[in-house]
């Protein structure tokens, strides 16, 4: 198959077989990404006498290690679906300008992040939750991950315009090939080395450095049909504003999980350590089910955007079709067991009877609102495919902003630490029928528009 048909295909084949053609590799690709933290914290929670201290100092990083990721968003989520609508316009300079656009600004973001996480690293985690009998583990293992900053950046940042290229399995191997090293590493480090926390951490930089490598090879390879080339990377200030427009929500979507990291952690603290190692474990849970979504995102978003620059509307509607469905009946369906079975989650990560109770007993106000989550990531996701900015910055505002947060701050004066989990359920549920809803009416007339245009 010559380079140029994997593109094509995105616009002639059936559309079932493209989208799970498409997606399944990504879905696979974000579970075992996932186990990048998900085994850090299993291993780090059966750590032999501190393990409950150390999982809580690991899940208070959580915050900072997501909002590093998050500034790959703005590349990844905002970059990658104007290439593959450019390259459905058959315009493949313009491309090839937003990837090597894209490339240079996650070295700008490494350089900035990484400046200011060490600068205010201690007192940071403090304020988000950490304690004197927590804050060690979480310096020993924050200090060596942001040493990697380069690396989470450019695999997570650039891998889906390796999917933008109708290349899925490309993509996954990446991923495959970094989380593998960890669930390998892990074991080594942590235990084999007695490293504890920082062997956790050792083991992840190396495991994303190879991720990186990969990506890279391949994109600067002849194999790719949208190559990361030199006279690509010319800083051009269209391109980047557009990226930065496109990518907000994307960045507003993965940040505002920090911020909410931030804000739960500091009322939970009051309540007691107990809680901050068990909302390490629920937030684990709760990638269980995102992370699978995200990742079918990955694989439809590029054959929506690209029958968007075609101008084939009939396609577009075919593929939410099938992506709503997949993705709301594969999450109401994990997350309804995981609420049914709390314990059984909750013992994977430790063998602390008292953690697991407490997990248990939260678990269900945490992830009831998760149940309708598949909707409005399927929403949402089409928004971003379709270089709507605005709508999906409101979505992504609406969730974890204006409800999340001000929620997080007033139920647990009326409902004690109750509240603090309730508040996240409340704020799934609401913000999913609020983008249903915004959907419905807008994306008839998206789409009307584009079919006029042609």
């Amino acid at each position: 198959m010559t380079p140029s048909n994997y593109e094509e295909r995105l616009g002639t084949d059936r559309m079932l077989p493209l989208v799970l053609r498409m997606a399944l590799p990504a879905v696979a690709a974000q579970i075992v990404n996932l186990l990048y933290n998900i085994v850090d914290r299993i291993y780090i929670g059966h750590i032999p006498g501190i393990g409950t201290d150390a999982l809580a100092g690991v899940g208070v990083t959580s915050s900072i290690i997501i909002l590093v990721s998050a500034f790959s968003a703005i590349v990844s989520g905002g970059g990658a679906p104007l290439a593959a609508i450019a390259l459905g316009q058959g315009d493949r300079v313009k491309a090839g300008r937003i990837l090597g656009n894209g490339f240079l600004m996650l070295l700008v973001f490494t350089v900035a992040i990484s400046a200011v996480c060490y600068i205010f690293m201690e007192p940071v985690l403090l304020f988000t939750g950490a304690s004197e009998n927590t804050i060690g583990y979480a310096v020993d293992y924050l200090s060596i991950y942001l040493t990697g900053t380069v690396f989470v950046q450019v695999s997570v940042g650039l891998n889906t315009f390796i999917n933008t290229q109708g290349r899925p399995g490309v993509a996954m191997l990446s991923t495959l090939i970094g989380a593998g090293l960890n669930i390998i590493l892990d074991p080594v480090f942590i235990f084999g080395m007695d490293m504890g926390v920082k062997g956790a951490a050792v083991a992840t930089v190396i495991s994303q450095a190879c991720s990186a490598m990969w990506v890279l090879g391949f994109l600067f390879s002849k194999k790719a049909t949208l190559n990361l080339s030199g006279r690509y990377m010319r800083p051009d200030r269209r391109i980047i504003l557009s990226v930065l427009g496109l990518g907000i929500s994307p960045f507003i979507m993965a940040s505002t999980e920090s911020l909410v990291g931030f804000v739960l952690n500091t009322n939970l603290k009051h309540f007691g350590d107990i809680y901050v190692s068990a909302l390490a474990v629920m937030q684990s849970a709760m990638q269980l089910g995102s992370a699978p979504l995200t990742g079918f995102a990955q694989g439809f978003v590029p054959i929506v955007s690209y029958n968007y620059g075609r101008g084939d509307t009939g396609r577009v509607r075919e593929c939410f079709r099938a992506a709503v469905t997949i993705m709301f009946s594969f999450n109401a369906v994990l997350m309804l067991l995981m609420i049914i079975f709390p314990s059984v989650v909750a013992s994977a990560f430790t063998s602390d009877q008292r953690l697991i109770s407490c997990v248990s007993g939260m678990m269900p106000y945490f992830l009831s609102g998760m149940v309708i989550f598949g909707l409005q990531r399927a929403c949402q996701n089409t928004f971003i495919a379709l270089g709507q900015a605005k709508i999906s910055l409101f979505i992504a505002l609406l969730r974890k902003v204006i409800l999340l947060v001000p929620l997080a701050i007033i139920l647990p004066r009326f409902w004690g630490v109750t509240g603090v989990f309730a508040a996240e359920s409340i704020a799934d549920a609401t913000a999913a029928i609020c983008c249903v809803t915004i959907f419905a009416f807008s994306f008839p007339k998206i789409l009307r528009k584009a079919a006029r245009r042609q």
